[in-house]
């Protein structure tokens, strides 16, 4: 398994590995171009996006799949030299829930084989899939082309069954077996963080030897610490944000649905107005996304909440935030709250932590390797909103306290950066193509009767 600070899998001394050319990235539900924050996209885009650049930075060109949901859509795009989108037609352009996309799957694995067989042959010398639905795609592409799979989950289903938010739906049975199957047939399991390693090795059977942990990182050079003094800079942050230069701001950054508990952080809020009225008065909390998921059948479920709580005027709602206004928010906030239920990492926290604002955060899956407990931030065990509550009272009126964990979490997120998040990919890859080109060599060795497909 990784060390937690190099981000590669298992170490074979210093012997070079060899490094793809072209890479193929299949992500079937969600693109890299479509907007953090909203629908199905989060962190997962967010991550290709960053590692598709740092590929072909370093002189891999990477090509993403991923199903058109637009007839304005090209069929190609350069995101960055030596990057492409491709926009598979599979399917209905619009309407499709990622909950029907496995019936597209078949079409969809139809428009990347066609892609390849237009290539001169062995254009790909490896597939990285993301999420369950790109494993099934990559697990056929592989077999087809005779290439390895690498394969990131970003979330297992038996993870999120097992702590399910309330009111949200389990994931289905089919989801559960296709990612047993993907699990199998990966030639590589890339995990985010230990705890993710360990589910896979658990809970789904999956060989240690062929699971690395590469964790993901942040833009070091985008989310930083305001330069000068911070308080001149959190003030100029909210002014341009719109919101109270005075008091205290939390701020929740992400997709609205179950899942990421935005409705722990409103219910904490109610009850710090019943343990600390005075303070609640000077909170404003900011959710930052859009509905998502399970959250799409009631997308005003959260200002009703507020409402029925008698807290909507401490809640400030705002529409996912592009370009520099992000990393405004992240400054603005004195804490950013990250409830979820589960997450396999958790970039919001990281992207907080370097901006120099300290993260509470649930206690749960990737979120206590982004967060460190009482150096970068606060953990809470468990969803309570009194639990919650009590933790912003303890920490929002401390301004030496959050200071502390502020130039703490600045220091944490330092040790994260997409460029490592590379380095143990490419690591990862070249045990793929080695471990490759070992079983080719073996079947060859057995005779032209056993080589079948090769």
């Amino acid at each position: 398994m990784a060390d937690q600070h190099t981000g590669v899998g298992r170490q074979r001394g210093a012997l070079p590995w060899p490094r793809p050319r072209r890479i193929a990235t299949l992500s079937v539900h969600t693109s890299p171009l479509h907007q953090p924050g909203t629908g199905d996209a989060g962190g997962m885009n967010v991550y290709i996006l960053e590692v598709a650049r740092r590929l072909a930075e370093a002189n891999v060109e990477v090509e993403i799949f991923t199903r058109a949901t637009s007839g304005d859509l090209p069929p190609v795009v350069e995101m960055a030299p030596g990057v492409h989108v491709r926009h598979v037609t599979s399917g209905p352009l619009e309407g499709l829930t990622k909950e029907e996309l496995p019936g597209q799957l078949c079409a969809f694995t139809a428009g990347v084989l066609r892609a390849e067989a237009a290539r001169p042959p062995g254009h790909y010398d490896l597939i990285h899939s993301h999420y369950w639905l790109s494993g099934q795609v990559g697990w056929l592409a592989k077999e087809r082309w005779g290439v390895p799979l690498v394969h990131t989950a970003h979330t297992l289903a038996k993870v999120k069954n097992a702590q399910l938010a309330a009111g949200d739906r389990p994931e289905p049975k089919a989801r559960v077996i296709g990612e047993e199957q993907v699990v199998a047939e990966a030639d590589r399991l890339v995990a985010n963080t230990r705890v993710e390693a360990t589910d896979l090795i658990d809970r789904y059977a999956a060989d240690p030897a062929r699971v690395a942990v590469v964790e993901p990182g942040v833009d070091l050079d985008r989310f930083r610490p305001a330069a000068g003094d911070r308080a001149a800079a959190t003030r100029a942050a909210r002014h341009r944000l719109g919101l109270p230069t005075n008091g205290y701001v939390v701020a929740f950054v992400g997709r609205i649905q179950p899942l990421k508990a935005p409705d722990v952080l409103v219910r904490a809020v109610a009850a710090l107005r019943e343990r600390d009225p005075e303070l609640a008065e000077e909170l404003t909390v900011v959710i930052c996304g859009g509905p998502s998921g399970s959250g799409l059948d009631r997308p005003t479920s959260l200002i009703e909440l507020a409402g029925s709580l008698g807290v909507a005027d401490r809640v400030r709602f705002l529409p996912p935030r592009t370009g520099d206004d992000l990393p405004a928010l992240y400054r603005a906030a004195d804490l950013v709250a990250v409830p979820s239920h589960n997450e396999s990492f958790g970039l919001v926290a990281l992207e907080a932590q370097a901006c120099g604002t300290p993260v509470v955060a649930a206690a749960v899956g990737g979120l206590v390797t982004a967060v460190r407990d009482q150096v970068s931030g606060v953990l809470v065990h468990g969803h309570d909103p009194t639990d919650w509550a009590r933790t912003l009272a303890r920490l929002l009126p401390d301004r030496s306290a959050r200071e502390a964990l502020g130039r703490g979490a600045a220091r944490h997120a330092r040790s994260f950066s997409w460029e490592r998040t590379v380095s143990g990919l490419l690591a990862v890859y070249g045990e793929a193509v080695t471990g490759h080109r070992e079983r080719l060599a073996a079947r060859l060795a057995e005779g032209p009767a056993l080589t079948g497909s090769w």
